[in-house]
Formats: structure tokens, C-alpha cells, sequence
């Protein structure tokens, strides 16, 4: 009899997190893991701004998938840009550009999210994003290469133009990125002469009225205080209405010489989602307690693209897109296929939430561990010790401490590394979001490949 073939479908914290438990849950020969994802390691995305701002390595945050004691799993170098679930059929388009199509009997759908944009004119062309390894090394690339173009020109206004950044989203992304590239600036500086430190002026913008109002008033103010102290000019009510290569216009009529636009606002669930007829909560798939597809046989989704019941909170709520839930619901969505595949009754997902950290570098941070509001060095050290411990490996773990130590010590020496190209990539470029297929086309790849045609 053949095994169950388990394929799973991202390596995000839920993904990897389901994986490894499978792993270690399942008996040899019991069942076949495959899992789907573009590169070899599971990102730690809440440490990118960091990566961008140069207090960590690249490598520090990517954590290898094969560092597992007991790797079992068929990693598909790739992407899913389709499902075809009454076939029981993936389409996944490999790194090589190549479709394949990948058999399933149970698929566990953790492709996390995108970034969310919005209809404004010049955004797609000429921001960037917060949310890959990629964009948080181009996005230092360019920064730095703003000085150094500033630096060696003559004109005021292409200065002026190059030394006014912007960042779209008051969340934990946009928050963390402003005060962490606004400390790289302050910084290097001191190693450009020719440049008045007053020119440099960083920009955040929302169009919440409140910073982060998750965290309460208290700590939201507290942050805001942080970040105007530091220079930053926060502008909240605020949006984007247009973005050129050298300029960007407010929603309130400013319009700013810029050449640096970075936008954080808010991240939307994988396009894969809307391959599966089925219902959604502000386009994340409804699932059940259990995080199974009500409708669909053999099919589980968890973390950003999944709107999972938070029965902590009850009355409808739904689990935010956090790395804390998205990693304990991989656990347990994994131990609820492990019981399906041996008849026994399923668990459902049940976590209430720890708190909330924000990394604002340096000294200052503000923390929300277990409803304990915090800030300065206290909550900088309660939020560096939640992210160490959370890292999956030691060799993560000791990269991150080292990186930590080495730049408290010896600074940054803020060298371009060669990420940005003559030709600016776009906010598209890194997250192949035309990749994706209508359902309509699902369809017509796998009735192909029944028809070996």
C-alpha cells in the first residue's frame, strides 16, 4: 500500500514549524513530507530591519531547513502558483521557471503573505518593501548609495532629493524600519564630512491615527516620543497619493523631494488563496478550530493566509498574522494530520497571546511581555531575548549574538555590497506575485496532464 504523500506549502514559521513536528511525530515509512519553498531557509522576518540597517548579517536571520536531526522531508526548490484540490494536485513553478506537479493526498497551505498595496499612481514603480532578505539588502544598498551619491554631488536639490526618506506603515514592520535605517543614517554620517547632518531627514507616515495601537496609548506614545526625539517626523492621517522617481506627494497635499520610498503598510494573504472556492475572512481562508478546509478533503491552512478562530478571545475573533501564533498552529496543525492519518479525534488551536516586542535599536525599545508594558533598556532586553530564544537553531542563535556584540563594539563600516543594480528593481520584483494562476488555469494544467497532453 502506498504511503500518504504530505506535501506542505511554504517555510515560513508555520510551514517549518508543521514540518518539524511531522518529522519527529511520525513513524519511518508512515507517511512522505514534501515541502514547497522558494529557498533553503526559513526567514525570521521580525530581525529584517536590522538586516537592513546592518546590525545583523543576512545569514543571521536565514536559518538553513536542512539543519534537521531527523531530515526527512523532499525540499521542491519553488513556488505554488496553483491548487487543484479535488485532483489532489499542486502546480508549482521551480526556481529553474520549470512547472512541475506535485501529487498530494493531505496539503498543509502555509504560503504566508505579500505586501498589500493599494491603486496609487508611481507605488509599484518606485518603492520598495520590507519583506524579504532580498528587499532588506537592497533596500541598505540604496540608502547607503543616496549618501554616497549626495556626497559627491553638486547640485542642492538632487541632495535634497537624496537625503529625504520615506516609510509607509505605522505598524511593528514600518516602526522597527524607520528607527532602524534612522539610526544607519545618524551614524554614517560622521563618515561623510561634506554632507550637513541636518539635510538628512527620515519620514514616517500612516493613515491610522495612532502608532502601533496595538501596543495601548501608553507604549504607542512612548514609541512616538522615541522616534520625533531621534529627528523622525511622523505624520499620522497621512498616505501616499503619488510617487515619482524624485518625488513623493502626501495625501495632505505636501509633496516632498525624495528618492527613497519604502513602503510597510499592512501585507495581504498569498494569491494562492483564491485558487480554493472557499470562504474567506478579509481574503484569509475561514478554517476551522482545527485549521482544516471546510469542504476540502485532506486539506489544513494555517498562519497569514488563514483566519484561524482565537478561542482565547472568542466572539468571532481571528489569530493575528504573528510569528507566535503562526508558529504554534504549525505544531499543532501537524500533530492534527498525524491524527488523521491514524483515526483519532483532532485538537483545536488554542494560544493566548504572550505580548508584543518593537526593537527600535540601540537603547530604546518598547515591550508588552504577557500585558507588562515596558520601554528603554528593560524593554530593548525583554525583545532581543524573546527573538534569540525564538531562533530555531544554535547556530542562528550564536550568529545573531555575535552580530549583536560586534556592532555595539565596532560600529558599522556601511559598505554597498552590490544589491542595487543600475536599473531599480520594484516592489514586484522580489515577491512574483504574476506568477500566480486563476483557478480557470489550475484547471486547464492538470486536466492536461491527465490527458498527457
Amino acid at each position: 500500500m502506498a504511503r500518504p504523500r504530505i506535501l506542505v506549502v511554504g517555510a515560513g514559521f508555520a510551514g517549518v514549524e508543521c514540518v518539524r513536528r511531522l518529522e519527529r511525530g511520525l513513524i519511518p515509512g508512515e507517511a512522505e513530507i514534501a515541502l514547497v519553498a522558494p529557498f533553503s531557509y526559513q526567514l525570521y522576518l521580525p530581525l529584517l530591519p536590522q538586516v537592513a540597517a546592518g546590525v545583523l548579517t543576512p545569514q543571521s536571520v536565514a536559518l538553513s531547513l536542512r539543519r534537521s536531526q531527523k531530515h526527512r522531508t523532499r525540499i521542491i526548490p519553488g513556488g505554488a502558483i496553483g491548487v487543484d484540490p479535488r485532483a489532489k494536485i499542486c502546480v508549482i513553478r521551480k526556481i529553474t521557471d520549470e512547472i512541475v506537479y506535485e501529487p498530494y493526498d493531505y496539503i498543509v497551505l502555509s504560503p504566508g503573505s505579500i505586501t498589500r498595496t493599494f491603486d496609487i499612481p508611481g507605488l509599484l514603480d518606485h518603492a520598495r518593501g520590507m519583506k524579504t532578505l532580498a528587499e532588506a539588502a537592497y533596500v541598505r544598498d540604496h540608502v547607503i548609495a543616496q549618501l554616497d551619491l549626495a556626497d559627491a554631488s553638486h547640485d542642492e536639490h538632487e541632495r535634497a532629493s537624496r537625503l529625504q526618506f520615506v516609510v509607509v506603515g505605522g505598524g511593528y514592520a514600518g516602526t522597527e524600519t524607520a528607527a532602524c535605517l534612522q539610526r544607519l543614517t545618524s551614524n554614517a554620517i560622521k563618515r561623510y564630512p561634506r554632507l550637513d547632518p541636518k539635510l538628512i531627514k527620515w519620514h514616517l507616515i500612516d493613515i491610522a491615527p495612532k502608532l502601533m495601537p496595538e501596543l495601548g496609548d501608553k507604549l504607542g506614545s512612548s514609541a512616538l516620543e522615541v522616534l520625533r526625539a531621534r529627528g523622525i517626523e511622523v505624520s499620522l492621517g497621512v498616505s501616499v497619493a503619488e510617487a515619482t522617481a524624485e518625488t513623493v506627494t502626501f495625501t495632505d497635499g505636501r509633496v516632498l523631494p525624495c528618492r527613497t520610498l519604502i513602503w510597510t503598510a499592512g501585507v495581504a494573504a498569498s494569491p494562492l488563496v483564491s485558487t480554493f472556492d472557499a470562504e474567506t475572512v478579509r481574503g484569509r481562508l475561514a478554517v476551522t478550530a482545527e485549521m482544516s478546509l471546510p469542504g476540502f478533503d485532506g486539506v489544513f491552512a494555517l498562519g497569514d493566509c488563514a483566519a484561524v478562530p482565537d478561542l482565547s478571545k472568542g466572539d468571532g475573533a481571528v489569530c493575528p498574522p504573528t510569528a507566535q501564533h503562526a508558529m504554534r498552529q504549525g505544531r499543532r496543525a501537524a500533530d492534527n494530520l498525524i491524527a488523521t492519518l491514524r483515526n483519532q479525534p483532532l485538537k483545536p488551536y488554542v494560544h493566548k497571546d504572550l505580548g508584543l516586542v518593537v526593537d527600535l535599536g540601540g537603547k530604546d525599545a518598547v515591550s508588552k511581555p504577557l500585558g507588562v508594558e515596558m520601554h528603554g533598556i528593560a524593554a530593548q532586553a525583554v525583545a532581543r531575548g524573546y527573538h534569540w530564544s525564538a531562533l530555531r537553531t544554535n547556530v542562528a542563535k550564536a550568529r545573531v549574538m555575535t552580530n549583536w556584540v560586534l556592532n555595539a563594539v565596532a560600529g558599522d563600516d556601511f559598505v554597498r555590497t552590490g544589491f542595487q543594480s543600475r536599473n531599480p528593481a520594484k516592489l514586484r520584483d522580489f515577491e512574483y506575485t504574476d506568477a500566480y494562476l486563476t483557478p480557470a488555469q489550475v484547471r486547464e494544467h492538470t486536466a492536461a496532464l491527465h490527458t498527457g497532453t
